[in-house]
């Protein structure tokens, strides 16, 4: 139909015949090229490019995982390491505050000690002064 004018009925059924005619041909080239050898041999590629891309992708995830679960267990490991370090610190510095108190203490009752000693003394020096006046 390159020719709008000048065209019978008899053209165009005739042009639309030839049309299908070759419309069922390459449907028909196309279902013998599909099933052909080469075809299957294609597809059978195609399925195995399929097949090792998943197998590929299946193995980045396992080694993600792996990696991600690695990761875990070393941030597990820094935080009980961190967590026993500031127990470890918590416990030094009660032995310190203790070891302090205790030296407090004993200073504190050594002076007490000697205050009641002085005055004792100062005691009994006034005791001598009278018994010496009498």
């Amino acid at each position: 139909m390159n020719s709008l004018k000048n065209t019978s009925i008899a053209d165009r059924l005739s042009a639309a015949a030839e049309a299908k005619k070759a419309q069922l041909e390459r449907a028909a080239r196309a279902r013998s090229a599909a099933d052909s050898p080469e075809a299957a041999e294609r597809r059978a590629a195609r399925e195995a490019i399929a097949t090792a891309r998943a197998a590929r992708e299946a193995e980045r995830k396992a080694a993600k995982l792996a990696e991600r679960a690695r990761q875990a267990a070393a941030l597990a490991a820094a935080q009980a390491a961190e967590a026993a370090a500031r127990a470890a610190k918590l416990q030094a510095e009660k032995e310190a505050s203790d070891a302090e108190f205790a030296e407090r203490t004993a200073r504190e009752a050594a002076e007490d000690a000697e205050k009641q000693a002085a005055r004792d003394a100062r005691y009994a020096a006034r005791k001598a002064r009278k018994r010496k006046g009498r």
